[in-house]
């Protein structure tokens, strides 16, 4: 079982060196081999999202395009991949939701759920707002909160991915959580 791990990650960093060396085929093969954590990490995305026009297959494909037209992108291993797909799936459920509201003198809650830590409730526009404050004081921090919140990642799988110990990566996950959560009971306001 350990070998045909091993043997699958080296064909998934293979395919991304040849769709980022610009093989459309690579990508598409790449693409159906990650299809369902991609699907895992867009429907719990999704799961809270009420009245809204996306669906599992638009965040995905959504993802993929904009993950396809960045210039300059090194995406090392599957890990970095589903990351960097969980991460441009929350840029897109933001840039939804504000584009939702946008002219509107009302605003609606569009709540993100996740299973983090319980079934947490959060505004979207709220989190996002708390994340690029948090990004200012601390760039590993906030992308900890994205990789857990938006990639639905465990602690180790964010150990893989950022080379930082299970341990750290949870001790660093309490203070990101407690961080947030002042954050969120304390808007800065905008006006």
């Amino acid at each position: 079982m350990g070998q045909l791990v091993v043997g699958m990650e080296v064909k998934t960093a293979q395919l991304l060196v040849e769709w980022q060396g610009g093989s459309v085929e690579a990508r598409n093969v790449l693409i159906a081999r990650l299809h369902p954590e991609l699907s895992t990490i867009a429907a719990a995305r999704l799961r809270a999202e009420r009245g809204t026009s996306l669906s599992t297959g638009d965040l995905i494909n959504e993802s993929v395009m904009r993950i396809a037209q960045a210039e300059g992108l090194s995406i090392g291993d599957r890990t970095h991949m589903l990351a960097l797909a969980s991460r441009v799936m929350r840029n897109i459920l933001v840039d939804h939701a504000r584009s939702k509201h946008a002219g509107k003198r009302e605003h609606k809650k569009v709540e993100l759920t996740t299973q983090v830590d319980g079934d947490q409730r959060f505004d979207l526009i709220a989190l996002d707002s708390a994340l690029i404050r948090l990004k200012v004081l601390d760039e590993q921090l906030a992308e900890l909160v994205e990789m857990r919140y938006f990639g639905g990642m465990t602690v180790e799988d964010v150990a893989v991915a950022t080379g930082l110990s299970e341990p750290t990566v949870k001790r660093r996950w309490q203070v990101a959580r407690s961080w947030l959560l002042d954050a969120l009971q304390n808007p800065i306001d905008a006006a």
